[in-house]
């Protein structure tokens, strides 16, 4: 599958894994796959994320993904809903972090390398396809993998015969999930980025 994939699809599949490197990550995660989204220029992808008045705003991104994090992965909405059942993850963070330090919950810190070496020694857990982007570097979740499915599966919804940065995009704010969330926070949604991509708003990206 990996040879659909254009040369600036490929770099956000390479990007995401230094950006769980960079991290320290155990293994590469949608949100990811967001921020080497945000790296690229001049592709479909940073058109449509310029155009949706995402451009110059990639800090309030990555405090939105730091706190996600520090909430142990956790998007608004689910803090939300464990707070109708009485349950307040602030409270729980800050005790959490008063007593075991600052990102306790993030449950990765620390862990990427051994992480990986643990999952090579259990049969290869985490590998596929995509294996061939990143040799052996850190495995792929299976949100990510499913992630990377999904963008197959918009290539072919469009009859392209090519995945792209933007088929990588548009998969992110259709599955639920913290990078959703914080994409639709600041004005990029699913019905939003397609308008823009493929017709039926002022800007088409070409």
């Amino acid at each position: 599958m990996f040879e659909r994939f254009t040369k600036d699809a490929r770099a956000v599949v390479l990007g995401a894994v230094v950006h769980a490197e960079r991290l320290d990550a155990a293994r590469v995660e949608e949100q990811h796959v967001l921020l080497a989204l945000l790296d690229r220029e001049a592709s479909r992808a940073s058109f449509a994320l310029t155009s949706l008045g995402l451009g110059g705003r990639r800090d309030s991104v990555e405090r939105a993904l730091a706190e996600s994090r520090r909430r142990g992965g956790l998007s608004r909405a689910d803090s939300d809903a464990l707070s109708g059942l009485g349950i307040d993850v602030s409270a729980i963070v800050s005790r959490v972090e008063e007593a075991h330090g600052e990102g306790a919950l993030e449950g990765t810190r620390g862990e990427g390398k051994n992480a990986v070496r643990d999952g090579d020694r259990s049969g290869g857990r985490g590998r596929g396809w995509w294996s061939g982007f990143v040799g052996g570097h850190r495995p792929f979740t299976q949100g990510a993998r499913d992630l990377l499915m999904e963008s197959l599966r918009m290539a072919l919804a469009q009859q392209d015969r090519y995945i792209g940065d933007e088929h990588l995009l548009l998969a992110l704010t259709a599955r639920p999930g913290v990078p959703a969330e914080i994409l639709a926070d600041h004005g990029v949604t699913y019905l939003s980025l397609r308008r823009v991509l493929y017709g039926g708003g002022e800007a088409k990206a070409g």
